[in-house]
């Protein structure tokens, strides 16, 4: 009577961890696929989650008081950010490749977390990051600019301030493009009972509120700094109770761990993502992530009715047992019976399929 009882739970998150993969989603265990059906709110890093994490140069902006050309600030960046991998760092460099700009010789650069760099050239200090970064250095910002830089982060792009000594030059203003199912995936959740979804960015908060309006996301946090990240979590964490996390780089490995399940980009995830994730979405396909969810829920679902069944029997055939009413044939019959159906309604998971 208790094979019933014993075999319920495994084989019910064996042939949805089965059905996950069959689907693209690999989930890491069967506790990581439970908790998928309890989730209340999900976090999204922005770029190369809700991104396609390919950004590219469609503004450089010259401010007239400083004497410069639109390819000289170019070049100047490219010379700055060569060194540095990340994604916007290779879209101005690629930009400056593009129209056979060459990057000026730096003599030394170094990277200033969360707020961009500080190089040296011809002896002379070159600041590149974001308005936070130009204040520390002492670049006075005039009106107009800061007016020029509100209407580029209006239309959700993210800008590069570049300041020579105390000399605000210009500013470059990059955008990358949305994934196609990043709406219809916002739109999904909700419908599946997800109620919070939440982008987590460095972006500053006009650009964030543009991309969150845009695909239908309910909050966002901008203006974060990398470690920060990990501290929104767990304060979603205690808002919430159950958060996922999805991100696709190092800097968001910390923030997976600490949700109540860590979910990385498959394809574009960085290794450090997908071993500390309990899940990955293969092929970067966002898409997936609903079908997950109502995965996770429809497991929990069975679980609950596979104890029922179990519990239910062992009950019915006590009783009849102490009153004599079925022989221990009928009662084997009943006892095998009931772990066939419990299996049964198991595999019901291998046909699962997202509603739409």
């Amino acid at each position: 009577m208790i094979c019933a009882l014993a075999l319920g739970t495994p084989a019910t998150i064996l042939a949805g961890v089965a059905q996950a993969a069959r689907n693209g989603v690999l989930v890491k265990g069967g506790a990581h696929l439970e908790n998928l059906g309890r989730l209340k709110a999900i976090a999204f890093d922005k770029t190369g989650t809700v991104t396609h994490g390919k950004p590219e140069v469609t503004d450089v902006v010259v401010f007239p008081a400083s004497g410069w050309k639109e390819a000289d600030v170019l070049s100047l960046a490219a010379g700055a950010e060569s060194r540095s991998a990340h994604p916007l760092a290779q879209a101005v460099v690629r930009s400056a490749q593009t129209q056979g700009l060459p990057a000026s010789v730096m003599d030394e650069v170094e990277s200033l977390t969360g707020r961009g760099l500080r190089a040296v050239s011809n002896g002379k200090t070159v600041w590149i990051g974001n308005q936070k970064l130009m204040e520390e250095a002492g670049a006075l910002i005039s009106p107009d600019a800061l007016n020029h830089a509100q209407s580029l982060q209006g239309s959700g792009k993210t800008l590069m301030w570049i300041a020579m000594d105390k000399t605000l030059i210009g500013l470059i203003a990059l955008a990358d493009t949305l994934r196609t199912e990043a709406a219809p995936t916002m739109k999904a959740l909700k419908q599946s009972g997800v109620a919070h979804t939440i982008m987590l960015t460095g972006d500053n908060t006009r650009s964030a509120s543009a991309i969150a309006s845009e695909i239908g996301l309910t909050e966002f946090r901008a203006d974060l700094m990398p470690e920060d990240k990990l501290t929104v979590i767990r304060d979603l964490v205690k808002e919430y109770g159950q958060v996922a996390m999805i991100g696709d780089g190092v800097n968001d490995a910390p923030a997976l761990a600490n949700a109540t399940v860590g979910i990385a980009m498959g394809g574009a995830g960085t290794d450090v993502a997908l071993e500390t994730a309990d899940v990955a979405l293969m092929g970067d396909d966002l898409s997936k992530l609903p079908f997950a969810v109502g995965l996770g829920r429809a497991t929990r679902a069975i679980i609950v009715q596979n104890l029922f069944i179990s519990l239910g029997v062992i009950a019915l055939l006590i009783i009849t047992s102490l009153t004599g009413i079925v022989s221990i044939g009928i009662a084997i019959i009943f006892h095998e019976g009931s772990t066939l159906v419990v299996v049964a309604n198991a595999l019901r998971l291998l046909g699962y399929q997202e509603r739409r």
